[in-house]
Order: structure tokens, then sequence, then C-alpha cells
């Protein structure tokens, strides 16, 4: 086993970088201090008193008198007609501080971009060196990415569930149940629809784990059946779904302010395939609309064939990333309309009679600003998602990022079962103590196989590409038609 090699250098660099250099030169920090967000700072109490006429007395007056040891101090109160005109500033780094959720922004941005580097630098590795029999070291830091992924949205996702009030709760346990049974629909569909690959991965990784057991003087039918596998495959994927809940509904209300604010031609076009962009990572595995008009296009009477299968799945992959890179561009729009919330709040309270306090107007508009970090999350956090799920599809699927004819090898692709055929003479030339442990990731690699990874990472991309859109579907109906009425 060829780990502690170029891979491990390489980690060990990138894991210095992280302590050394990042909390320094942080990309998290960069998003929000560049210059581009502006957000609403609250009034002070003399600034609403100065508009409201009142003037502060030094004395007590008739409301602040003493009664049974206690002062009765009234807070002070202001028409909610008055004449306020919020100030803007740019994010500054001392502005963050205060930010809720900061640390967990900056952390999972910075260690998303590190991870994306050892990708990138790996693939280049395996692309130039071909090493045999080595294990790929990035996909335990993809992994790690998409497990502080779930973590976070864990932790949000808890955070609604403590409020009593407001129905976040209730809304979360719906869409839950929701996408439990949507998996279970989608989980039956045939491959003739929906071409995920996961009957053949599944039947191929039954047959392996029989004849691995089988080896090993172990009699089994099978390690797990499958409709068990697909039972536990849909509470994955409720969870998934439960977690991507408030992340869509407020990327739906983000969108439909980023419309408002941005009046340009190019911006709201970007803006719309943005919001579509999970819409078309689903239309991507729907055999019928896309893959079949895609490699074999009509014309005339016939159906001439105009790229392979390996080709259709390069290009898959490749408009994904792009799709990921169009949604990280255009993140600065849609959050500052959601900073833009505070002016729609103070312009919406002018509208209104009565009275409001200074305090209440003043949490109003902070609290705009103060959960910047939160809605960031809610919007980084699925695209990371389906960045790095996508990179494990192309590494563990055996895919490649070139597009070559069905005939000819491409190096970069790492396949596992060449690794398996060649892992005898790497194990030859090995001690015998690393003899034991080789032969066990031998026959792990019998039975993990490609066409199983394939299968389950492909359908896990594309699940949480439909559960993205269901979700920012249901927000935009809710937000422009039910809040409307």
């Amino acid at each position: 086993m060829g780990v502690i090699s170029v891979q491990l250098v390489v980690t060990m660099v990138m894991a210095c970088v992280i302590q050394k250099i990042i909390p320094h030169y942080s990309f998290a920090r960069w998003l929000l201090c560049s210059g581009s967000l502006r957000w609403y700072q609250h009034p002070t109490e003399d600034e609403l008193r100065s508009l409201a006429g009142k003037h502060q007395k030094g004395g007590k007056n008739k409301k602040d008198r003493k009664y049974n040891g206690h002062i009765d101090n009234k807070p002070l109160t202001i028409p909610k007609d008055i004449d306020l005109q919020l100030e803007t500033k740019c994010i500054a780094e001392v502005d963050t501080l205060a930010l809720h959720y900061f640390p967990e922004f900056q952390w999972l941005v910075d260690f998303t971009v590190a991870a994306t580097a050892v990708y990138l630098i790996t693939e280049l590795y395996f692309c130039m060196a071909e090493p045999s029999g080595e294990m790929n070291i990035s996909v335990i830091w993809s992994l790690l990415v998409l497990a502080f992924v779930i973590k976070i949205l864990f932790s949000l996702t808890a955070h609604y569930f403590k409020l009593e009030e407001g129905g976040e709760r209730s809304l979360c346990i719906t869409f839950a149940f929701f996408f439990f049974v949507k998996a279970m629909a989608i989980l039956i569909v045939t491959e003739n629809y929906l071409e995920f690959g996961l009957e053949t991965g599944f039947a191929n990784f039954s047959e392996s784990a029989v004849q691995f057991l089988e080896n090993q003087g172990l009699e089994s039918q099978g390690p797990i059946s499958k409709l068990t596998f697909k039972l536990i495959l849909a509470l994955l994927c409720s969870l998934i779904g439960a977690f991507l809940t408030f992340p869509g509904l407020r990327l739906a209300q983000m969108h439909l302010d980023a419309l408002t604010l941005n009046t340009g031609k190019v911006t709201q076009t970007l803006l719309h395939i943005n919001f579509l962009a999970p819409l078309i990572m689903v239309l991507l595995w729907v055999k019928p609309i896309t893959k079949d008009y895609i490699m074999n296009p009509t014309l005339g009477k016939e159906s001439v064939p105009l790229m392979s299968e390996k080709t259709y799945d390069t290009l898959r992959l490749w408009a994904i990333l792009l799709l990921c890179i169009l949604r990280l561009a255009m993140m600065r729009h849609h959050l500052q309309a959601y900073l833009n919330l505070a002016k729609k709040g103070v312009e919406q309270m002018k509208k209104e009679a009565g009275r409001i306090s200074t305090v209440d107007l003043q949490k109003m508009v902070a609290r705009v600003f103060y959960y910047l970090c939160v809605i960031a999350l809610q919007y980084v956090a699925p695209l990371v998602m389906l960045l790095h799920m996508t990179l494990l599809l192309k590494t563990l699927g055996g895919h490649s990022w070139g597009i070559y004819p069905e005939d000819s090898y491409s190096p970069c692709i790492v396949n596992e079962d060449s690794q398996a055929a060649t892992l005898g003479q790497g194990e030859a030339q090995g001690t015998q103590t690393v003899a034991p442990l080789s032969v066990a990731l031998g026959g792990l690699r019998t039975v993990f196989t490609p066409l199983l990874f394939r299968g389950l990472l492909s359908f896990l991309t594309w699940w949480i590409a439909a559960c993205l859109f269901s979700t920012s579907l249901f927000g935009l109906f809710y937000h422009q038609y039910l809040m409307a009425a």
C-alpha cells in the first residue's frame, strides 16, 4: 500500500495551511467582508427621540413614579409612521464577531476550500503518475466535508426545533414524512426512467459479499435484503430532506428579493438559472427526457448516436460542477437581498398605524444582520453537499473528467477493479506486517465495487438536488401567493 507518499505530504501541507494561513487569509471572511455587502445599522435611542420630537428630561416625570419601592419606568414608544432612514455600512471584520454561527460558517467554507484543493492536487497526481494499488486520500477529505455539512445542518434544524412558536417544528416533521414517502416511491421506479444504476450496484454488492463470505468459510445468503436496503436508504433520504427544508424555503425568499433588487437582464437571467439549477440536475438522470435525446438525437426518421455512455456521464459531472460555480457566484446577490429585509421591514412598519417601542424597533433591524451567517450556511451547505458528492461520484464511481472515444484509455480514471488486480504485486513488494492489511483491503475492494458506489452516489446526488428544488418551489409558492393573500 503506497499511501505514505505524495498524498500524505499534500495532506500534511494542507493541514498546516488550515492551521497557520487560513485564519489570516480566510475565504469565508472575504465572502462577507470584501466590501460588496452592506448592512443596515439600527438607530440609536437618541436618534429615535429626535425623530419623534421627544427630549430626555433630567428629572423624574409623571411616568417615573416610585410605587412600593419600585420605579415604574415605561419604555419609550414612537409612532410607526416615523420618518426613519436607516444608515448602511460595509461589513468589516470586527462586525463579524457579533454574527451568530460565524465560526461554523468560516470553518465549513475554509475547510471545503482546502478539501477541494487536496482533491485537485490528488487528481493531477493520479493523472500524471498513474500509481497502482494506492488509495485516493481525497475521498477521506470529501467524506469529512460531508460530515461537517450534516453536523451544521443538524445544528440549524435543532435550533428551529427549540422554537415553541412559529410552527417550524411541525413544518420540519411534515416535510420529513413527505420526503420519506417520496423516497419510497422513487425507489420503486424502474431504471428505464431514472437510471441511477442502484439495482445493478446492489446486485453486484450482494453477489460479491456472498462470494467473499464463502471464501472466508462462511455461509450466507447476502449481507442485507433489498427491502431492508431500500428502507434504510429511504430513512436517510427523509433525514436529508428534513435538513434541506429551511434552506430551500429561505432560498425561495432570497430569490424573489434578489429579482426585485437587481433589474439587469443578464443578472436576472443568471438568477433564474441559479434557481432552476437543482431541476436541471434532476433532469440529467431522467432517461427519457435528457439521456435518450442527447445520446441518440432523432434526425429525420433515424436516431444518430451522438456520444457514448461514458461521455454522457462525464458531461453530467461537468454540468453539476458548472451549476455549483454559478450558485457560488450568485451568493452575493442573495445575501444582499436578505440584508435588505431590514429596510423592507421598516418600510412595511411605516404603513401601519399605532406605536412601537424603540427597543422592539432596534431588535427588528439588528436581528437581520446578526443572523446573516445562519442564512449564509443555509445557502452554502447544500452547495457543498452537491459539490463533494459529485467529486465522490467521480472518484469512487470510476468516471473520468476527460471526454474520450469509446476505445481510448484515460490515465486519469482510477479504477478500483484494476487496483484490486494489481494489489497482489504490491503485496509481494511489501513487508509481512502490511500483508494482512493489504489482503483485508483487497477483499473489501471486491465487495464495495465502483458499480455500488456509482449507483448509491448517483442516487444521493440526485436526491439532494430534488429535495432542494422541492422545498424551493414550495417556498416560492408560499412567499409569492400565500403571503400576498
